[in-house]
């Protein structure tokens, strides 16, 4: 009789954890399961930690999300499937590799590629600059770019944020992950792959944006922020900042 009980009260116990889920959190949780994810990717899952990182931004799968520099598309493949039925997926920017590889693979296929007028140089030491170019007019509910703006030059950072401002509704929000640098440091080729979480905030309240909330979900306290975030000591344990911004 006493199993029983156990048994059952831990029962209701799961069903109720499960009941307070909300529906990103189960529309991710079943898209980490596709069978188009890679091994490799699949193994990120507990450093990059999806389900927690996008719930503290606020989206939702009825949400029309813009994902700026998708590369190979990591947050895609988890992203178009969770917003598929109610929402909306845009990439730009960056998009070769979910054009010639994402597109046509189960559940994808509501991915809508924008596709501005962009060039991107040589700009300062180490980094790329971006021109001038505009995503569109207030359509969008979200912005997110993951582990991005460490490759810009101010100038180009600046250009991406009065994009994504003009390109937010009233309300909308901007959530950036990045690798962390130290405040001030100067750019070298150990550090050249992160970003100084105050000159991102400073960036970005200069562009019109209220800073809403940062997340220690990506801290890391025994990353030095003195290494390439490429060498086997860092990789998968880079300090990472998580930032939320809103269009007022």
């Amino acid at each position: 009789m006493r199993k029983t009980l156990l048994l059952t009260a831990a029962m209701l116990t799961s069903m109720s954890a499960n009941a307070q889920e909300s529906d990103l959190a189960l529309a991710l949780k079943e898209a980490m399961k596709s069978e188009i994810r890679t091994e490799a990717e699949i193994d990120r899952d507990r450093n990059r930690r999806p389900v927690q990182t996008l719930e503290f931004f606020g989206i939702t799968p009825e949400m029309k999300v813009l994902e700026l520099i998708p590369g190979g598309g990591w947050y895609t493949k988890l992203l178009a499937p969770a917003l598929r039925e109610n929402g909306e997926l845009h990439v730009a920017i960056g998009t070769s590799r979910v054009k010639s590889n994402l597109l046509t693979m189960p559940g994808m296929d509501k991915i809508k590629v924008l596709e501005p007028k962009v060039e991107i140089d040589e700009g300062e030491e180490f980094l790329r600059t971006i021109n001038e170019f505009t995503l569109s007019e207030g359509n969008f509910d979200a912005a997110l770019t993951f582990r991005n703006m460490h490759n810009f030059d101010a100038a180009g950072r600046k250009n991406i944020n009065d994009a994504v401002f003009k390109a937010l509704k009233k309300g909308g929000i901007y959530g950036i992950v990045d690798h962390t640098r130290r405040h001030m440091e100067p750019i070298s080729s150990e550090n050249r792959r992160r970003a100084d979480p105050v000159t991102i905030i400073k960036e970005l309240l200069d562009a019109g944006f209220v800073f809403e909330a940062y997340s220690p979900l990506h801290r890391k306290p025994d990353d030095e922020l003195r290494y390439e975030v490429g060498r086997k000591s860092v990789t998968g344990n880079s300090d990472r900042f998580t930032l939320l911004f809103k269009k007022p």
